[in-house]
């Protein structure tokens, strides 16, 4: 996509007065007077060698008198500004409007903070229990250093995360050449099969399969675990019983004869099915590949299989168990230019306060998420770099559901990608929640799951482009919402989302969609977005008074997607309809401002709920949209499964686009020429070139 020159307001740093500078450089001193970029020739003043120092003395300027005209500006200097706590800021180290607080970057260098430790006393493997329980091939090439001799008192446990499950930070990690590198596991990629279960009275699942409960145990395929010499704090990773619902359980017992495992509590939510997928880790036999690794924890040693030189490649371990920056309360600072990395916990998080930025950073190798935001106001989170996170990129949250009051916080031009390697499922690029968050210009991409997901009520997302996620689970959405008749308002429009749950060989697994409007969401608008190569490019599963608009799908199958679950009699949509939901939209209290008066057409499920029939997918609008490919000759495009309600749907003027009225389909360029027929039936032509990433001040470059 072209981009834009941008100067953005919200991340403009312009003053209208110089600031106060502060520097703070690893080679400081915290007795100096932190006013000067390096250190003086007698080596009796210079910068600063710590951000707390640097705190400090703004607080010190505050409890003085006002801040100077211009706020304060703290400059770190580069290299690795080494993080064994949270650098935590409060309501008192907050600036004003004409007087912010800044930490940036030193012009032209890249300050680190780094929250983990560099590994440079690699050795052969010398412990003969450790070295004959390797392969041959290991033997030669496994290297293990000693983590004690590198600083570290104790080692961070893998804990049990996924679906559902706390967050909490990661056990202690390897990263090399800048890369997350694999704990010891079978089968080294991919899954292997469950094949029966422990639990000999399983139960229905409430869509006619049989579950049983994962405590029981499970059967396995396979040998391998036979050459196990030890099973303690062996886990297992699995999807055990739905595509979309994923654990860690550490090992109870393993019956290698009997192929069969058990796990310790907690167990999985959903229980276990024959057939679902799953892996070991953390087992010693099993670092058999380049790129493996395995922490002995009673030992304090780490042992790896690099996959390049050692002693010209930077082996860190992750130690740091907070985050790196936590802002309580804060208001009126910035946060600019740094490097975050190696952490085992999220990189910031920020609670309360109002116009917090954190521009042009980059999150990258940690165990949670990227940056989080819970309440407060305006908080502004631009031009960041977030990968290879064990959780989320980007989460805000904020404003007041039942006064419909905005938090306005916004997520903008963020390069997110190569998220929620631990946690799998719902942990997305950007999750919204609450009233009145933003994301725009973002690009999202590589996620095993999700990339935007929602809560709430309008929100907006819009000019994104959204690629290349869904790739691990089912019944996933690379936008998602669901199961709430009040979370209304929200809007996704001008985005680009293609290659949405696209396997090896370019196949679109079932079960995934672009645009998934879950479980009877409704009164979302989805208005001129390009979707390429995705399977069920909108989805709306039972919701109400959607609108489908002006949207352009290329190769997808379906297009459109409609079903009428709410009106199925089945016990699980009927609990979830006359149970859940109702209970939701009491809960809003529906008959009141303002909701009443927001979102009137909120009054015509009252008719429904006071039947027996169900509530049924009415006042859903699909218009003018343009289809290409997959569907567009024979109409195929539109799947209607709707149990003969599709008479209170509202479809038409839906158009079909041949390959020669794009500029170049072959190429990817799906803009419309100018004589499009469709734009004399009121079609709008879709603003392209202002989709995906921007150049700014932080961003030079988009491709």
């Amino acid at each position: 996509m072209k981009t834009l020159l941008i100067s953005l307001a919200a991340a403009s740093l312009a003053l209208a007065a110089d600031p106060l500078i502060f520097y703070v450089s690893p080679a400081g001193n915290d007795a100096w007077s932190g006013k000067r970029a390096d250190a003086a020739r007698n080596r009796k003043d210079g910068p600063f060698a710590t951000l707390e120092r640097a705190r400090d003395a703004i607080r010190a300027l505050r409890q003085s008198g006002e801040l100077p005209p211009g706020g304060v500006r703290v400059w770190l200097r580069g290299g690795d500004h080494v993080r064994r706590a949270a650098f935590t800021l409060t309501a008192e180290d907050s600036g004003t409007p004409a007087a912010p607080i800044e930490y940036r970057a030193y012009p032209n260098e890249k300050p680190r903070l780094l929250g983990g430790v560099r590994l440079t006393n690699w050795s052969g493997v010398g412990d003969p229990n450790v070295y004959l329980r390797l392969s041959l091939a290991a033997r030669r090439a496994v290297r293990q250093a000693d983590l004690r001799r590198a600083g570290l008192t104790e080692v961070g446990r893998f804990v049990s995360r996924g679906f559902s499950r706390p967050v909490v930070p990661a056990h202690t990690e390897l990263f090399f050449q800048g890369k997350r590198q694999t704990v010891a596991r079978w089968p080294d990629t991919g899954f292997t099969k469950i094949t029966g279960m422990g639990d000999m009275d399983p139960q229905d699942d409430q869509h006619g399969r049989n579950i049983g409960a994962l405590e029981k145990g499970f059967y396995y395929e396979g040998d391998r675990p036979r050459r196990w010499a030890e099973t303690a704090n062996i886990w297992v990773h699995g999807y055990w019983a739905w595509d979309w619902a994923n654990s860690y359980e550490e090992v109870a017992s393993l019956d290698a004869a009997q192929r069969l495992v058990k796990t310790k509590p907690p167990h999985g939510l959903y229980g276990i099915r024959p057939g679902q997928r799953f892996y070991f880790l953390n087992v010693l036999e099993e670092l058999d590949q380049p790129g493996e690794y395995y922490v002995d924890q009673q030992r304090m040693r780490i042992y790896f299989w690099p996959p390049a030189d050692l002693k010209t490649n930077e082996a860190l371990v992750s130690v740091l168990d907070q985050p790196f920056l936590s802002l309580r309360g804060v208001s009126h600072v910035t946060v600019a230019g740094l490097t975050l990395e190696a952490g085992r916990a999220s990189g910031v998080e920020i609670e309360g306060g109002e116009q917090v930025r954190i521009l042009g950073c980059a999150l990258r190798n940690l165990g949670n998420g990227g940056v989080s935001v819970k309440d407060g106001q305006r908080h502004f989170i631009g031009s960041n770099d977030i990968y290879q996170t064990g959780d989320a990129g980007i989460l805000l949250e904020g404003g007041d559901r039942k006064t419909l009051t905005p938090a306005g916080h916004e997520a903008r031009n963020n390069h997110i990608h190569h998220y929620a390697e631990w946690s799998r499922t719902y942990q997305p690029g950007i999750q919204m929640r609450g009233v009145g968050q933003i994301a725009r210009h973002n690009h999202i991409h590589d996620s095993p799951h999700t990339g935007i997901l929602i809560n709430g009520n309008e929100h907006l997302i819009e000019f994104n482009e959204i690629d290349h996620v869904c790739l691990e689970s089912a019944d996933a959405g690379a936008f998602y919402i669901g199961r709430d008749w009040t979370e209304r308002g929200n809007r996704v429009r001008h985005n680009y989302f293609h290659h949405v749950g696209v396997g090896e060989g370019g196949k679109l697994p079932i079960g995934n969609m672009a645009v998934y409007l879950d479980d009877c969401s409704s009164g979302v608008e989805v208005f001129g977005n390009l979707f390429y190569l995705c399977q069920r490019a909108t989805f709306v599963g039972g919701g109400r008074d959607n609108l489908v608009e002006n949207n352009v799908y290329v190769d997808c199958d379906p297009a459109v997607d409609i079903d009428a679950r709410g009106t199925d009699p089945r016990p699980v949509w009927r609990n979830m309809v006359y149970k859940t939901m109702k209970e939701r939209l009491e809960a809003m209290n529906h008959h009141a401002p303002p909701y009443r008066d927001r979102y009137p057409l909120l009054q015509t499920i009252d008719k429904w709920l006071a039947g027996d029939e169900g509530v049924p997918p009415e006042g859903t609008r699909v218009r003018r949209n343009v289809v290409n490919g997959k569907g567009a000759a024979d109409g195929t495009w539109l799947r209607l499964r709707t149990r003969g309600w599709e008479k209170l749907l509202d479809i038409g003027d839906n158009l079909v686009a041949e390959d020669g009225q794009f500029f170049d389909r072959a190429k990817g360029d799906f803009r419309l020429k100018p004589d499009f027929p469709g734009f004399l039936r009121g079609f709008q032509a879709l603003p392209l070139e202002k989709i995906g990433l921007e150049t700014d001040e932080f961003r030079q470059t988009v491709r």
